[in-house]
């Protein structure tokens, strides 16, 4: 979607007034090209909304609240559903609780592995499937008017587009800023996500969901693995016969 440069060049003004685009692009880190082009493009992405929200002190969430695309991502639910939670939690960290608890006699405590140590290459994709209703892209292709087809190439991309993300969100009824973590904009305490609710969500899994959740992220890391080597195959080949 993208924002007005119009009204960010409005939201700009109030968050720092009197700071030239030169001032502004040093203290975020922006290119000035990059904000020049947006600028006469008349969109600005979300993502420098948000760089420029931390800069200046502002919560991103809130920042963007202040368009009107994103007005209502302060409104209904904040606190992410316990499948959101574990979503967003890497196949590494899910094997680890698995072995600490193996290799351990009293019951597993609420603290575990240290989620911020490890990526999570599928987590846009988690956690659509984790809020999805059962019918989630057919609904969001109508409201969005995004081909099915073309939701799902940005999902095995690992990528979703931030309108899409939170129109999702509105769709199944969950926390409008959570598709904003999921796609990795904002972080989860940006997103006023609990601290430690994910190692708690995770914690509170019993052995066996531990064992069958393992079990479905490393078939789909597996089926990623496979068709990335067929892909470095074809390649191989095609040089080979170009010479």
């Amino acid at each position: 979607m993208a924002l007005p440069a119009r009204s960010f060049q409005s939201w700009r003004a109030a968050v720092a007034p009197g700071e030239s685009n030169a001032a502004l692009c040093r203290r975020t880190g922006i290119k000035r090209s990059t904000l020049a082009q947006q600028i006469v493009r008349g969109k600005v992405s979300e993502i420098t909304v948000v760089r420029v929200a931390r800069a200046y002190g502002k919560n991103p969430v809130e920042a963007l609240s202040d368009f009107e695309e994103y007005a209502d991502l302060l409104s209904g639910p904040w606190r992410p559903t316990t499948a959101e939670l574990i979503s967003q939690v890497s196949y590494v960290c899910i094997l680890k609780m698995i072995l600490a608890r193996a290799t351990q006699e009293g019951p597993a405590g609420p603290e575990g592995p240290d989620l911020a140590g490890f990526g999570h290459g599928n987590a846009i994709r988690s956690w659509f499937e984790a809020v999805d209703p059962g019918d989630l892209r057919q609904r969001l292709s109508a409201k969005s008017g995004v081909a099915p087809q073309n939701i799902s190439a940005q999902l095995s991309a690992g990528r979703l587009a931030p309108e899409l993300a939170v129109e999702a969100a509105r769709i199944a009824g969950v926390s409008l800023p959570g598709g904003l973590v999921a796609i990795g904009l904002v972080t989860p305490d940006e997103a006023g996500w609990p601290q430690g609710g994910q190692e708690q969500a995770l914690a509170s899994l019993s052995d066996s969901e531990l064992v069958l959740l393992a079990r479905d992220r490393l078939d789909y890391l597996g089926k990623m693995m496979k068709k990335l080597e067929h892909d470095n195959e074809n390649e191989l080949t095609l040089l080979e016969n170009l010479g």
